[in-house]
């Protein structure tokens, strides 16, 4: 098989409009809902059993952008298995050796086809391929041993975020297969599904309140950046995607831990403002250095001494809920300042 043409523009994934996107947030509730329907009537990994003779030696997971944030989560997950699993570039030159041992998953969802299918090539007829995709008929359909397609619903609007938020969930069901345990409160990831579609209804319902109080605290001429445990690291990497894609402002994602190694040396050179996505062991820290060095946070999921501001939501102590939906608050913020800016 030979890999797709690039597809042109490198902003075709963003969004035509703000509208658009405001749009496809509203349907946020009811792309969770519908997913969950829709794996409780049907398996999406009922053939792996068939795919496999045995446990993987290995599992790569392969993505491009915000997929590979969530592959990056579900590798970690499924290494809580005992499994060696890997999250890579899918534009890395090598990777694990091709062999039947090494279940291969890749994830095309909004964007980087070239890339997912380029990675692929070396595995077909070696390794059992699973392939998540918002797009069901394209070329990275063929490259796939067991297909499952991203709920329709994740293509609406243009902005990719559905489909985000459905391929994580996808991945944390499959991580489950794969004997990984649930973080959250039930073992039934459709019931958490079911309840952060419940969370991200109340943070929208909410929004035209707390969305003002947030942004006039985060406004820099910087950019906010976003900080967050390495358990759920993709969602301030997912959030500063959405601004970087959006309204096309300078936005970074930090490892909470990490930050006090790594990022706060731009917050005593800068108007530093960030996010904290609450639930690190170090949150204190980063508080505590970030009002040393006059720097502004604000707190989500949590309270933090320090914080600016503070956003609670539907379980929002439960780490898979959380997973699936606090990204959304980064997407709305990124909403807000792209009408703003008007670009």
């Amino acid at each position: 098989m030979s890999s797709p043409p690039d597809g042109g523009d490198v902003r075709a994934n963003r969004p035509v409009t703000v509208e658009q996107f405001r749009a496809d947030l509203a349907g946020r509730p009811e792309a969770l809902s519908t997913l969950a329907d829709r794996v409780s009537r049907n398996d999406p990994y009922a053939a792996l059993p068939s795919l496999l003779d045995e446990e993987p030696a290995g599992v790569l997971l392969l993505g491009v952008g915000g997929a590979r944030y969530a592959c990056e989560v579900a590798a970690s997950r499924i290494r809580m298995a005992g499994i060696g699993a890997v999250a890579e570039y899918a534009s890395a030159a090598r990777s694990f050796p091709p062999s039947s041992d090494i279940l291969v998953v890749a994830v095309a969802v909004g964007g980087g086809l070239r890339e997912v299918c380029g990675a692929l090539e070396a595995y077909t007829s070696h390794s059992p391929i699973i392939v998540l995709t918002d797009a069901p008929t394209s070329p990275v359909a063929r490259y796939a041993d067991v297909l499952v397609p991203v709920s329709p619903a994740a293509a609406h609007g243009g902005t990719g975020s559905h489909g985000y938020q459905n391929a994580l969930a996808l991945l944390l069901l499959l991580g489950q297969r794969l004997g990984a345990p649930a973080l959250g409160a039930s073992s039934d990831l459709t019931l958490s599904m079911r309840r952060a579609a419940n969370a991200a209804q109340d943070l929208l319902e909410r929004a035209p309140t707390w969305v003002p109080r947030f942004a006039a605290a985060l406004e820099s001429p910087t950019g906010p950046h976003f900080l967050a445990p390495a358990e759920r690291f993709c969602s301030a990497q997912h959030a500063a995607l959405a601004l970087r894609q959006g309204p096309v402002l300078a936005s970074h994602a930090v490892e909470s831990g990490e930050w006090s190694h790594t990022g706060r040396y731009l917050a005593a050179v800068s108007d530093y403002r960030a996010v904290l996505f609450t639930g690190s062991q170090y949150d204190d820290r980063v508080s505590e250095h970030l009002r040393q060095l006059q720097g502004t946070f604000v707190a989500v999921g949590g309270t933090v001494e320090g914080a600016a501001a503070e956003l609670r939501y539907l379980g929002d102590g439960d780490t898979e809920i959380r997973l699936l939906t606090e990204p959304l608050v980064g997407e709305l913020l990124a909403a807000h300042w792209w009408a703003q800016r008007g670009v």
